[in-house]
């Protein structure tokens, strides 16, 4: 499945290098000051992380979807806000343009969305959509030659540096997700604004806010493939890609968690020897490796299939939902391994705790996934 496997393996090493000797380093100054600096979000850019999954033809490196996993492996490593302030670009900020867009548009965005000179954001939730997506108000009303957007998203990740939002809205009121159409819309247009900046629980320097569409008035050209009441088919187009992402980013913040605690368990020393020789410390660093293998063996099964035009709803669902849950118990386990070190700053784990907790939420929680699940295996049985 890998087209080069040598030129894959670089790639990859690279990444693993930056994480290591740039990302890492930087993260508690990225989390006092909430700012990824400027000179590492440059080197993003020469790296081509903003455009890792967008195609060759418009700039990005094109990547299969396993050959994306390997790179999320790496990038989990570090703090999430990295990853978060590229992951828009690769993901659903630019792949409902990648799957339903015009070719002129596609042709204008992707370009500047692969070499990082714009920020995309994706802006679907709302203050009474969350889940329930399909129940989302902001509308889109056609005047001649443009679209009036009213209405409010919120917890739109990348939306305070984001140069073009993807916004869904409502251009029939016959309910339901068919009347959902997909749109582009650039910062500077009249009528956009933003709220002010969410302060989160974790992932510092990863950047949420409110956007505000107050007879915001777009060209009709900004609908996303030309066609009216797509969009909510759009989004689900990328949910699968999405939900195998962030599947391995947990991998990757699993690892990097682990290799914390066991380096802690190994100098850490009670009743005259390492903490690491005890049995009970011992079960909880075998349990998070085995779970991180599994999660790992099973994203990459299903990478895999994604790439041979299989339908893997149902696994990307499964890879999410153990991933994410696993991944919490990996980071409670490590802030147990430290005992009270684990409860202070001075150790990575203690921001990790509270970074990772995200995972289990966005890109569809883990009770949503179980009913994409359940939903699935009751179909196929009946």
């Amino acid at each position: 499945m890998i087209r080069d496997q040598e030129i894959l393996t670089l790639l990859v090493d690279t990444i693993s290098r930056f994480a290591r000797e740039e990302l890492i380093p930087a993260e508690e100054e990225v989390a006092e000051s909430d700012l990824i600096p400027a000179h590492l979000v440059e080197q993003m850019r020469v790296l081509g992380l903003f455009g890792l999954c967008i195609p060759e033809e418009y700039g990005g490196l094109g990547l299969t979807m396993e050959e994306e996993v390997f790179v999320g492996f790496e990038l989990g490593k570090a703090s999430p806000c990295f990853r978060s302030l590229i992951g828009t670009n690769n993901g659903i900020g630019s792949q409902g343009l990648i799957v339903d867009g015009t070719e002129e548009q596609k042709n204008h965005y992707l370009p500047k969305l692969a070499a990082g000179e714009l920020i995309a954001s994706f802006a679907l939730t709302e203050p009474g959509a969350g889940s329930d997506a399909a129940s989302l108000r902001t509308t889109a009303v056609r005047d001649g030659d443009f679209y009036v957007l009213n209405g409010t998203k919120r917890y739109i990740t990348n939306a305070p540096e984001a140069g073009i939002f993807t916004v869904m809205a409502r251009t029939s009121q016959d309910g339901g997700s068919a009347g959902i159409s997909a749109f582009i819309v650039e910062k500077d247009t009249a009528g956009l604004s933003l709220g002010r900046i969410d302060k989160k629980m974790g992932q510092k320097g990863a950047h949420t806010c409110d956007v505000i569409f107050d007879n915001c008035r777009i060209p009709a050209a900004n609908l996303i493939g030309g066609n009216e009441g797509a969009g909510f088919k759009t989004a689900m187009k990328v949910l699968d890609k999405g939900r195998l992402h962030i599947a391995s980013i947990c991998v990757g913040a699993a690892e990097r968690m682990l290799d914390d605690a066991l380096n802690y368990a190994l100098e850490r020393e009670q009743f005259g020897k390492p903490i690491a020789e005890f049995q009970l410390i011992q079960a909880m660093l075998a349990d998070s490796k085995a779970e991180i293998y599994a999660a790992r063996s099973m994203i990459l099964d299903a990478a895999r299939r994604r790439d041979n035009k299989e339908n893997i709803a149902t696994e990307a669902s499964c890879c999410k939902m153990f991933a994410s849950e696993m991944c919490g118990r990996v980071a409670d386990r490590a802030v147990q391994i430290h005992g009270g070190a684990g409860y202070v700053s001075e150790y990575a784990i203690e921001r990790f705790y509270r970074d990772v907790r995200l995972f289990r939420i966005y890109e569809g929680t883990t009770q949503i996934q179980q009913l994409v699940i359940a939903r699935s295996m009751i179909r196929k049985a009946s």
